[in-house]
């Protein structure tokens, strides 16, 4: 019991800790999301964010190597004030053993992207990554440019760019701040 009440408390600290900045439900409405793929160059890769039938974001589809291709990516143009005492983006997501980026931008107009990489492991995961972490990036190169050091969020991306041609699912359940 007493085990209990303890994991009962931290629970609630670090979920009062968190800010929650969207979350993925039956209510979520999967339009505000743009989806972004390689086309814009040329390229053939599909992809798409759908809420399946237990109310988890699916931002799936297939990258293709084809006409310089090589990413699929979803957006979501999205105002997010920053507390300085929130240090870290909190990913609740499920992947399938690939590799995806988690982007901001400061505002939704910049042309850089602030990236993060982050691994999954087939299972649900809640994964942290340091904002001062997130270095620009335009085109698929990093820039000499500072880390992300706005005092907001103008846009939230996922993007999968593996340079290699693939099927990919990742759900998601929320997005948060920490």
């Amino acid at each position: 019991m007493k085990s209990f009440i303890i994991l009962l408390t931290l629970s609630l600290y670090f979920n009062t800790n968190m800010q929650t900045i969207y979350t993925f439900s039956s209510l979520s409405n999967s339009n505000e999301w743009r989806v972004l793929n390689d086309g814009v160059m040329g390229g053939i890769s599909e992809s798409a964010l759908i809420l399946n039938k237990e109310g988890y974001g699916e931002f799936s589809g297939h990258v293709s190597l084809e006409n310089y291709g090589g990413f699929a990516s979803i957006q979501l143009n999205q105002t997010i004030k920053l507390d300085k005492e929130k240090t870290h983006i909190v990913l609740r997501v499920k992947g399938d053993g690939k590799r995806y980026e988690f982007r901001m931008k400061g505002n939704s107009s910049q042309y850089e992207s602030y990236v993060h990489q982050f691994p999954t492991s087939g299972e649900w995961e809640t994964i942290k990554l340091p904002i001062a972490g997130f270095y620009p990036q335009f085109r698929g190169q990093r820039m000499n440019a500072p880390n992300f050091n706005f005092e907001q969020i103008g846009q939230l991306s996922f993007l999968i760019a593996n340079k290699q041609e693939e099927d990919f699912k990742l759900l998601l359940d929320w997005i948060g701040l920490e």
